[in-house]
């Protein structure tokens, strides 16, 4: 059979997206340049192969289709996708191995994900040269992981020719190739046993972001080691939760194609909307949809759209199914596009001696952070900065390792025991006033007489501020007023955005809200400190200037 030419597909879809041609996001945009700019390095240790680079293409549309209106036609790869698999499988080193070794997918519902993850799955089986291949279409559930497997199952059992040229076989549990001794099977983590002792040549992770721990990806990574030349294959649409797998490698992905960290064996795309765009602007919707108009229904698109702007229930579920951006729970109170924008890395507390500062301080049971906001106004911005404590318990439960990851990154002060030793906050306070004018603590009795006596008696401007209601609305308020109106910054550490995220607005019959969460794992204390920073300092420009502290 004739076959296209893919790397003129891959270049061109690059230069239109380059060109604005094609409307594609900064990410997009920028993993287009990374390619083009690897193209163009004279001492680069990686060298781009064409016939790699188009064997795998080639492969993929010898393939079925085995569901909807094409099924039983030869799929005919997008432009996009050309673009993603000639990049991923072209670069080599010296040696001829693959250059990546993870790729990170993000596209919505409906662009051909499970159709290319199947391909790319067979592919590892039977075409890489692998001696025998350990392929695993893995999730944390065996009915997610047998999405894939079973596509790829469907696509072996309607191609004959694959069969008979690679002698690839299926049965009920695996689809395997005696020749080379590889198989492809569905690994799920509630399927029981344990999962090490796997040598992974491949791994497709579909929905990433329905993982609500690391531990599947983590086993993946260590499973790997043998081989020389794997590829784990991670493809998710957006999601909800900022602290797990999904979201880590999301971010790490961002680094990567913003120049920001160089990674070369690191695969990073995402598709989605900019942050400056308007979500109900038809023009935008093909930013995010890749396969806008094959196998994404503009008109389908449109109503869902429709409906988000009238529900407000279901506006998350547009945003992050169909637009990929990121929300945190259903009905959330921050827009985090706006949060995100307030994000400056470059701002430390070093740069804030002896301004104005007003503290919020929100202190924990056992289980929950205990933590302090500094708030600071200067020139008609607002800056803020955080301090959060956890017990090492705590910290050690499985569902919680992104407290252990954030504690490696100095960002949490994790204090002996199963509970939070109080010393620790009074002694940063007590420095943190040696270095900036501390106006007021505002404190919620809850948990913190003991404390607020100990420093009062010490001279510390200690306020009771208890979180009632009329306390937290007009805080909260003038809050998300500061963050849309951009003249609110913090350091973009990722403790209190995750908490921000967290936080759903109750409404109550007065138009008073008050920050909640939907579920106990979601912490919101970090957002609480804040609002109680801002409720500080909203109380002192409105009576007499409060005494400063100082040693």
């Amino acid at each position: 059979m004739a076959y296209r030419d893919y790397i003129k597909i891959a270049n061109g879809y690059i230069s239109d997206v380059l060109s604005g041609k094609i409307p594609a996001c900064r990410y997009v945009v920028n993993a287009c340049e990374r390619q083009r700019d690897d193209l163009k390095r004279k001492k680069f240790r990686y060298t781009f192969n064409t016939d790699k680079a188009t064997r795998i293409c080639r492969f993929i549309e010898q393939l079925p289709h085995i569901k909807g209106i094409w099924a039983g036609k030869p799929i005919v790869l997008d432009a996009w996708q050309v673009f993603l698999l000639t990049t991923i499988f072209g670069w080599v080193d010296s040696k001829g191995l693959r250059r990546f070794k993870t790729a990170y997918v993000e596209v919505p519902r409906k662009n051909a994900k499970s159709t290319i993850s199947s391909g790319v799955a067979l592919y590892l089986l039977c075409a890489d040269g692998e001696g025998g291949p350990e392929v695993y279409s893995a999730a944390t559930t065996r009915d997610q992981a047998k999405i894939v497997w079973d596509d790829a199952k469907r696509m072996v059992d309607r191609c004959p020719d694959l069969r008979e040229y690679f002698g690839v076989q299926s049965s009920a549990h695996a689809v395997f190739v005696p020749s080379n001794a590889g198989v492809l099977k569905a690994l799920a983590r509630d399927q029981g046993g344990n999962l090490d002792g796997l040598n992974i040549h491949g791994a497709i992770v579909d929905e990433l972001h329905a993982h609500k721990t690391r531990e599947v990806w983590d086993v993946l990574e260590t499973a790997t080691g043998a081989r020389s030349q794997p590829l784990i294959w991670g493809i998710t649409t957006a999601g909800f939760n900022r602290t797990g797998i999904c979201y880590e490698q999301r971010a790490y992905s961002i680094k990567i194609l913003d120049r920001v960290h160089a990674d070369e064996e690191y695969f990073g795309i995402i598709y989605t909307i900019d942050e400056s765009d308007d979500w109900t602007d038809p023009k935008v919707w093909a930013k995010a949809n890749p396969n806008w108009g094959v196998s994404v229904s503009p008109d389908d698109i449109a109503r869902k759209a429709r409906k988000a702007m009238e529900m407000a229930a279901a506006t998350n579920n547009f945003l992050t199914k169909h637009l990929n951006v990121w929300v945190n729970a259903d009905t959330s109170w921050m827009n985090m596009r706006a949060w995100d924008a307030c994000a400056d890395p470059s701002l430390t507390l070093e740069q804030f001696a002896g301004v104005p500062c007003w503290v919020g301080l929100d202190l924990a049971t056992k289980t929950d952070l205990a933590v302090y906001i500094l708030l600071f106004e200067k020139d008609g911005m607002y800056y803020a900065f955080g301090r959060y404590y956890l017990p090492e318990e705590a910290a050690e439960d499985g569902r919680s390792s992104h407290y252990q990851g954030w504690a490696r990154q100095g960002l949490l002060t994790l204090t002996p025991g199963n509970v939070t030793d109080f010393e620790y906050i009074e002694n940063d306070l007590r420095e943190d006033a040696c270095r900036h004018e501390i106006r007021m603590v505002g404190y919620d009795p809850w948990q913190a007489t003991y404390l607020a006596t100990r420093l009062t008696a010490e001279g510390l401007p200690m306020y009771e501020y208890r979180q009632t209601v009329q306390n937290m609305s007009e805080p909260m308020k003038q809050l998300e007023a500061l963050v849309l109106s951009g003249k609110f910054r913090h350091n973009g550490c990722p403790v209190l955005t995750w908490a921000i995220s967290n936080v759903v607005a109750h409404l109550d019959a007065k138009e008073n809200i008050y920050p909640r969460k939907e579920f106990p794992e979601n912490k919101i204390d970090p957002a609480v400190a804040l609002i109680m920073a801002i409720g500080e300092y909203q109380t002192a420009t409105q009576t007499a200037e409060p005494e400063i502290w100082s040693l």
